[in-house]
């Protein structure tokens, strides 16, 4: 079950230039935050249904870099460039996301991982530098939906991850 927060003109000063989507994922929260320390995970599961991702370098630390490529079912590549701002193990971690090193439209992710019984209810709150910024990812690039489907491929991703471990 997913949950997105769009526009809802409560919470911080910055409601305007987020969108905040929560997912629970049934697995404890190490198995799941781990999914995200490893890029042999991520490459599963990155992304909205239908894309692909190709690494070009990985460093999970703090001020590591994730520099990759995301290919869409039409055939489009899209330049990507994480880094990790802050990492808290199985707690939390920090980001800015962008098309490369200097992208001054880069948008700021926190993700938290919380223990919602023997599951984990993952919370992406992304801010955006501009409300416009925003509004656009939103609307031309289905961030939103994107989002859920890429939360939704994680979950799966895990699931899949928990049953070869039982099956050792």
């Amino acid at each position: 079950m997913t949950q997105a927060r769009y526009k809802t003109g409560t919470e911080p000063a910055t409601t305007d230039r987020e969108i905040v989507i929560s997912r629970v994922v049934d697995a404890p929260r190490e198995l799941v935050f781990e999914a995200f320390t490893h890029v042999r995970h991520l490459s599963q599961w990155w992304g909205p249904n239908g894309f692909t991702t190709t690494t070009r370098s990985f460093e999970f630390r703090k001020d590591g870099v994730w520099d990759f490529v995301m290919h869409g079912p039409d055939g489009t590549d899209y330049s990507e460039w994480i880094t990790w701002t802050e990492i808290v193990p199985p707690e939390w971690i920090a980001l800015l996301h962008g098309e490369s090193r200097d992208d001054p439209n880069a948008f700021e992710t926190t993700l938290t991982f919380v223990p919602h019984g023997a599951a984990t209810r993952i919370v992406m709150r992304t801010v955006f530098p501009t409300k416009q910024l925003r509004d656009r990812a939103a609307e031309q690039y289905h961030a939103i939906e994107g989002g859920e489907q890429t939360l939704s491929n994680l979950a799966a991703h895990v699931a899949e991850i928990a049953r070869e471990r039982e099956g050792r």
